[in-house]
């Protein structure tokens, strides 16, 4: 039986768009860590793009879900070394599938859980955000990032000075109000470098005013609110921090590695909340260490 391709038909008005696919496809990933060898399973959400030429009037976007399905599946039976490795492997086989397509990219985002020692020295597995994305032109190379998305604490600076000054004390702990502080950093990674996620959480773990923790019994909520209170940070500081800490640990990587941090501060006290973002490369990073030494 004939059945009409009503995606190939030409379009009634001739505009290219940027971005046609499907948002929102969620499939368990296996993963094989290249160090530790074990497998984990990674519940893992896709979106997946290509580009649609002005000639054509819509996408054939059943081949993205099929090619989500089939990947799935054989990384169930030879799991990869990474989610961006296996975004970029994807977005190869989306210009393959979509021969009018020039440009493809296929973002994930996973659930990701991590142990971490708390202040009595229990250990706790806390939950992150593993976020990797692969894009390509075709005849060129994909580029891929991987990133991961940490909630932490930060104490407010501008507030704990204003009240140092209107109680008039200057003792060493002095309240503030406090936000809950959701940070997400990427870095662009080749075939060759080796960026691992764990390294990157530790990177903004460490930004913070302080670590949160799942489980806190009330004498370690107390000392982590001290802690806290003993380093206040803007949003502003929290980018920075991050980005410092990538210039001193990725010494090794080319200067056009792209590097995005972006961190958003739940405010207490307001309606609103704080943003600081910074799309950078790690060349314009190692310059303006320059910059600020001279």
């Amino acid at each position: 039986m004939y059945l009409p391709d009503v995606q190939s038909e030409p379009s009634h008005v001739h505009f290219k768009l940027t971005r046609v696919g499907v948002k929102g496809v969620r499939k368990l990933v296996y993963i094989r860590r290249p160090k530790s060898k074990e497998i984990i399973t990674l519940p893992t959400t896709f979106d997946m793009f290509v580009d649609l030429p002005p000639s054509q009037k819509g996408s054939h976007m059943s081949r993205n879900v099929e090619l989500a399905a089939d990947f799935v599946e054989n990384s169930r039976k030879k799991p990869v070394e990474s989610l961006e490795d296996f975004c970029a492997l994807m977005v190869k086989k989306l210009l393959e599938r979509h021969s009018y397509a020039t440009f493809a990219e296929v973002k994930a985002s996973a659930d990701y859980f991590l142990e971490r020692k708390g202040f009595s020295g229990r250990k706790e597995v806390e939950p992150y955000k593993l976020i990797a994305e692969a894009r390509c032109r075709r005849g060129e190379k994909v580029r891929k990032l991987i990133g991961v998305e940490v909630i932490g604490m930060t104490a407010c600076p501008c507030a704990m000075e204003v009240v140092r000054a209107l109680i008039k004390e200057d003792r060493e702990l002095i309240p503030t109000h406090n936000q809950r502080n959701i940070t997400t950093l990427m870095i662009e990674v080749s075939e060759s470098a080796e960026v691992e996620a764990n390294d990157l959480i530790d990177i903004v773990e460490r930004s913070f005013s302080s670590p949160t923790y799942s489980v806190l019994k009330r004498k370690e909520e107390g000392e982590l609110v001290i802690n806290a209170h003993r380093n206040p940070k803007f949003v502003e500081d929290v980018v920075r921090d991050t980005l410092s800490q990538i210039v001193k640990r990725y010494t090794d990587l080319p200067d056009n590695t792209v590097v995005i941090v972006r961190s958003e501060s739940e405010e207490s006290i307001h309606k609103f909340n704080a943003f600081a973002e910074r799309v950078t490369t790690l060349g314009e990073l190692r310059q303006d260490g320059k910059n600020s030494t001279t």
